[in-house]
């Protein structure tokens, strides 16, 4: 099973997760800060404060990606390290690290691959509203544009935002993350000043960077399936496909928002922070999309303890199943079907950003045999050449992650990583399934 020539093979962090010295180098707090620190938030109490303290180990952790073959780093910039109160003058210590680990990236021969947001919202831009607030949108875009001018002369391609459902849904409507509110009003706003963020973001980061560097955008699209053959179910597995995927993808891709999703929404927000003009500037061209892929979701509209977040349509059923660490069902042909569905709506190039599992890694004498790991990944990267030899453009994959760190709101205790991380004393040791992504690397395929 081979890839075609110039795959590119990669591995993904995010800033919050592995950085740790958030009081370090003038970096201010951000909104996981204050979540990490708040009383019941995350499992254990665990916070981010040290995390894989890459901030510090960062060369080291370059040199073992070098070892292990990797072509490529996906990894996120934290927006309180660059501009710590989310707006105003740039931080130039915050830039240096970013600036030091690209050269370095460069040197060992891997491609750097910066995300500008991922999740790690400055806290005073939440103060001011956050994501609901469309000054957060117009906040981005001058972060966009430091970025662009310090870092854009080194990078071949930037990712706007990591994620933006998990920062609408998650952040405003679950409470599952930062900032930990409740509202499907407010996640409805979010979900379009992210949009609007994501478009003024890539306008601003082009016009300070050379032509030939791409920019993207990375989602987590859902493949929602009917939990049973009624209709009931079949349409609300439609209604959450449409809030979960055509609310970010229809205006990015298409320049429109889904009038029927608008429709069946508007008992919980009137819209009216849509202005005129903004789907204009939220279609800015795009060169690839990043695609973050675990898991199917069973939806039915039978409630259950499981709503689908912005809305009260939809609801999830629990897998049972071939189950990961999470909870997730180890499902490979739903990928394949998810990225063929991505092709014909939207006819996009795509890498897929993050792809892994979690497992119950045990260490035992140096070394981490995660065969269920090898098998997940073995799989998954199956289902994306079936995908390929079906016609679908994709150009690369990053696995999730590099090395365990700080999973959100479970904390340490849910590892990705195929590098294990010894928490108290920041051992890195490469688990049985780095050493088979290494072979994979050099073989382009299995």
């Amino acid at each position: 099973m081979r890839f075609p020539d110039g795959f590119v093979w990669g591995a993904a962090t995010a800033s919050y997760q592995i950085e740790g010295a958030v009081d370090e180098d003038g970096r201010r707090p951000s909104i996981w800060d204050t979540f990490s620190h708040t009383a019941g938030k995350v499992t254990n109490g665990d916070t981010g404060d040290v995390a894989c303290d890459h901030y510090h180990r960062s060369r080291g952790d370059v040199a073992l990606m070098a070892e292990l073959g990797l072509q490529a780093y996906r990894f996120s910039l934290a927006w309180p390290r660059i501009q710590p109160t989310g707006s105003g003058a740039p931080n130039q210590l915050g830039l240096d690290f970013y600036s030091r680990l690209i050269d370095n990236l460069l040197e060992q021969g891997i491609t750097p691959y910066p995300t500008l947001y991922h999740w790690d919202l400055p806290q005073p831009l939440e103060d001011a509203g956050g994501w609901p607030s469309r000054d957060t949108a117009r906040r981005f875009a001058d972060y966009a544009a430091i970025v662009g001018a310090a870092l854009g002369d080194r990078v071949p391609a930037f990712t706007t935002f990591n994620e933006p459902w998990c920062s609408a849904y998650h952040g405003y409507s679950t409470g599952h993350h930062a900032p930990g509110i409740t509202s499907n009003p407010k996640a409805l706003a979010a979900v379009h000043h992210l949009n609007l963020a994501h478009g003024l973001g890539t306008t601003a980061l082009r016009a300070c960077i050379p032509a030939a560097t791409h920019v993207g955008l990375t989602v987590n699209p859902a493949l929602n399936i009917p939990a049973s053959d009624t209709a009931e179910d079949r349409l609300a597995a439609e209604h959450a496909d449409g809030v979960s995927n055509r609310l970010f993808l229809d205006p990015v891709l298409s320049g429109a928002y889904p009038q029927n999703v608008l429709d069946d929404l508007a008992h919980i927000t009137d819209w009216s922070f849509i202005e005129d003009g903004d789907l204009t500037l939220i279609k800015a061209p795009l060169d690839f999309l990043g695609v973050n892929y675990y898991t199917p979701s069973f939806i039915t509209a039978q409630r259950t303890e499981l709503p689908h977040p912005g809305t009260d349509r939809a609801f999830y059923v629990e897998p049972s199943g071939d189950l990961t660490g999470m909870g997730w069902l180890v499902d490979p042909p739903s990928f394949t079907a998810l990225l063929r569905r991505l092709h014909d709506d939207y006819h996009v190039p795509m890498m897929i950003t993050e792809n892994g599992a979690a497992y119950d890694d045990v260490l035992v004498d140096n070394a981490v045999h995660d065969e269920d790991r090898v098998a997940y990944l073995r799989s998954h990267l199956g289902a994306i050449h079936d995908a390929i030899g079906a016609g679908v453009d994709v150009r690369g994959y990053f696995v999730w992650s590099f090395m365990d760190n700080f999973e959100w709101a479970f904390g340490y205790s849910k590892r990705f990583g195929v590098v294990h991380v010894d928490y108290a004393t920041q051992t890195r040791t490469p688990k049985q399934s780095a050493y088979w992504y290494r072979d994979v690397i050099a073989a382009n395929g299995f």
